[in-house]
């Protein structure tokens, strides 16, 4: 009858950590099978890869991604841990400023507008910069009135470059004469 050794300290160390580590790596393959996200599951096969000991070079060269964006991938993993990593947190509020500031801002146009003023976007983004203090695309601007509802568009009376009547009266008594 064979006797058992038992293990010493460190044995059960490295055990545990590499326990720890195949739970872990079939966490990531589960996240990466349930989840329907491209962005994430990108991000998903790098930490599958780091877990089964590739290199970061190779993981890059494999996802088509830069050696540097990998280990800063690796970086937030190991700080922050698979479940805040894998979560969803692309999108959301991209705002300069609260809602209730922006709506103090337009207020103002809002006032000027109902006195009949015509009220353009690039007076609005003026504003805006002024009060935060920085310059700000003009998408922005279009996609904070969008956002609060504050956005008419209204079509030109004449095209700009419409000819006068006189000129379509005679392109007219052109065409009927050259048409007999």
């Amino acid at each position: 009858m064979k006797m058992k050794v038992p293990l010493k300290h460190e044995e059960i160390i490295k055990l545990q950590e590499i326990y720890a580590k195949a739970v872990e790596l079939e966490l990531v393959e589960l996240y990466i099978k349930l989840n329907n996200l491209k962005r994430v599951d990108k991000r998903l096969q790098v930490i599958k890869l780091y877990l089964e000991e590739k290199k970061q070079q190779e993981i890059a060269d494999k996802l088509d991604y830069s050696r540097e964006w990998v280990n800063k991938l690796c970086k937030e993993y190991r700080e922050k841990g698979l479940f805040e990593y894998a979560r969803h947190k692309y999108g959301g509020n991209n705002r300069a400023m609260s809602i209730e500031e922006e709506e103090e801002i337009l207020s103002r146009f809002e006032e000027e507008a109902r006195k009949g003023k015509l009220v353009v976007a690039n007076t609005i983004k003026k504003a805006f910069d002024e009060k935060r203090g920085k310059k700000t695309g003009r998408g922005y601007i279009y996609m904070l009135l969008k956002r609060h509802k504050a956005r008419k568009v209204m079509p030109r009376p004449v095209h700009p470059k419409k000819a006068s009547d006189e000129v379509i009266e005679a392109s007219k008594k052109l065409t009927f004469a050259t048409g007999n």
